[in-house]
């Protein structure tokens, strides 16, 4: 059983090697869709997944991998590795920054460790339970900004056009009350962006374990409220990240904007 400290130098060594893959950019990048057509997969989303589910093959044998692209495996030990090789993939289709390899351990449930690593940027965040986070060795922390109209607030949106519609419509709602809104194209990047301070808060419908797993740690390690609306947990529904004392405030003008009523087609 390895500590949460030797689990985040694992995430971070197979980021790295997998954004190595990544920027192995070919020519022809055999893109087919997955849940829509908007929805896109590549050789190198595949390639850099590759890279990370044998490097845990090696490294931890008895581990469980949940991977984006690859599903599930067995796994007889406490840990569970959640994979994301490429989250931002259609930034990556258009050679346009930021994407990121995001790789996160739980031991019995819980986080215990998160890697981001930007690619474009050569940005590693490191996230372990209890031990804070870090941008390429440097300490993080989020802004302390406590009024949503002087928020810059991240989002991101979903592939399914009536869902986006419906995302539409909160941000067009929530926009008149915050400084300004990003879309970035890259959630576990978003979360992150919270933990450095370069957005006050994030929120954002629909997404899967491994686009939050790693980033919410990181965020969370970095001082922010990292947390589903309305009660839901983490990842179901709804997920907002900001500072505790911008939290609640966030929290009341997405209800407010109908966010709490954003749930993914299933």
């Amino acid at each position: 059983m390895a500590d949460a400290r030797e689990l985040a130098d694992i995430a971070a060594e197979l980021a790295r090697a997998a954004g190595d893959v990544l920027r192995q950019r070919p020519a022809d990048l055999g893109i087919e869709s997955k849940s829509t057509p908007t929805d896109a997969v590549t050789v190198m989303d595949r390639a850099a997944e590759k890279v990370v589910i044998e490097g845990l093959r090696v490294r931890r044998p008895g581990d469980r991998v949940v991977a984006e692209e690859s599903g599930d495996s067995t796994g007889a030990s406490r840990v569970v590795w959640y994979v994301d090789p490429l989250d931002g993939t259609v930034n990556y289709l258009y050679g346009l920054p930021p994407y990121a390899v995001s790789i996160a351990a739980f031991v019995d449930g819980q986080p215990a460790a998160g890697a981001v690593y930007d690619v474009s940027r050569d940005e590693l965040f490191l996230g372990v339970a209890g031990g804070g986070a870090t941008c390429n060795g440097s300490p993080l922390a989020c802004r302390r900004q406590t009024d949503p109209a002087l928020s810059l607030v991240a989002t991101g949106f979903g592939y399914d056009a009536a869902f986006r519609l419906a995302q539409a419509r909160v941000v067009s709602a929530l926009l008149p009350q915050v400084r300004d809104i990003r879309r970035a194209g890259s959630a576990a990047l978003d979360l992150c962006s919270v933990a450095a301070g370069r957005v006050d808060a994030y929120y954002e419908a629909g997404m899967h374990i491994w686009d939050w797993a790693a980033g919410a740690l990181i965020a969370r390690e970095a001082g922010a409220r990292v947390d589903g609306l309305a009660g839901r947990p983490t990842g179901e529904g709804v997920t907002l990240a900001a500072n505790p004392a911008l939290f609640d405030a966030m929290h009341e003008l997405l209800i407010s904007a109908g966010a709490g009523h954003l749930l993914p087609p299933s």
